[in-house]
């Protein structure tokens, strides 16, 4: 059986921040670290753009869409809270940020 410090630990290696990319030339939609804004637009990660582009490049990969927002979810709540640990952003307002929007998910009970 694992030990509880297995079970919380964070992973072992994050997927890296570079996505979407970009066509040649143009600056990427990706996160400007550790403050989490856009490098093309200055607007809070995952702007708009990078939204449309990451879900395209996921067409055929919600479940892989989920799993690179839920990498850099993490790594975003790590940088934030480092940046301003006495008044970092709201949990439930950084989930919706960076995963809420994401791969659409069946509710856990069907509407009737």
């Amino acid at each position: 059986m694992n030990k509880p410090s297995e079970l919380t630990a964070p992973p072992r290696s994050l997927p890296a921040a570079d996505l979407p990319r970009s066509h040649a030339g143009a600056t990427p939609h990706t996160p400007l670290r550790p403050m989490w804004f856009c490098r093309a637009d200055g607007q809070h990660w995952p702007c708009g753009e990078a939204r449309l582009r990451l879900k395209a490049e996921f067409e055929d990969n919600g479940v892989g869409l989920t799993i690179y927002l839920a990498g850099m979810y993490y790594m975003a709540a790590k940088d934030l809270y480092h940046l301003n640990p006495h008044d970092g952003p709201n949990p439930t307002d950084l989930f919706r940020r960076f995963v809420g929007w994401g791969h659409h998910r069946r509710p856990i009970v069907e509407p009737r």
